[in-house]
């Protein structure tokens, strides 16, 4: 926890003005940007102060999307992913526009309904360098990239192996008709000629991942 400022007391609570919203310390926030062409910051509470005149200010720390870090967006990253980074600050509490959820990757993976203020976070990230925590994810189909929770994989019922509908060179709408699948390396003339075939959207639902998870 970061020590109060001279001059400054903690607050246990601020309430975001325009709304019922009551942040503390430990939430996360939605800040809004210098340029309003932009999308909202995200960012995490750490601590809430108040001057002499009460005048409300937040120290934060901030995450990052995909495309504000260095190397930028990749194809394994979801559309609501976000970094845990290492860059702390101190903004005006009246830049706080309301509260969002920030889930585990895991836990993400779950919602049956995501919503415009859900987002998800797997990695922590160094701003100054560019690295992450964990270094290495488990990968999956045929180009070992990590799971996209934004993208539908088949799963092969011989050897439990994910993989993208392209790279098996079928559309989205061919996926989701199938009944079975098996993968190149599992199947045999007889089952091609019998083949119909299931698929289940997500890597991670019904943990599914056990065996075939490699590390990059």
């Amino acid at each position: 926890m970061a020590k109060t400022r001279p001059g400054k007391r903690d607050l246990d609570s601020y309430a975001v003005k325009g709304t019922n919203k009551v942040v503390r310390a430990g939430d996360c926030v939605l800040m809004r940007p210098s340029d309003l062409g932009k999308p909202s910051y995200v960012a995490k509470v750490e601590k809430i102060e108040a001057d002499a005149r009460n005048n409300v200010s937040v120290r934060v720390r901030w995450y990052y999307r995909p495309e504000e870090s260095i190397g930028g967006r990749r194809q394994f990253h979801g559309a609501k992913e976000l970094f845990l980074s290492d860059h702390y600050d101190v903004q005006s509490a009246l830049s706080i526009e309301g509260k969002c959820t920030v889930h585990s990757f895991k836990n993400y993976t779950k919602l049956e309904n995501v919503g415009a203020d859900d987002y998800f976070c797997r990695f922590e990230y160094k701003a100054a360098n560019g690295a992450f925590t964990p270094d290495r994810v488990a990968v999956y189909c045929k180009c070992e990239m990590p799971y996209n929770p934004d993208d539908l994989m088949v799963q092969c019922d011989g050897c439990k192996e994910w993989f993208h509908p392209s790279c098996l060179g079928m559309t989205i709408e061919e996926a989701k008709k199938l009944d079975h699948f098996l993968c190149s390396d599992c199947v045999s003339e007889d089952d091609l000629k019998k083949s119909n075939n299931t698929f289940t959207s997500s890597p991670l639902a019904d943990g599914k991942v056990e065996n075939k998870r490699r590390k990059r």
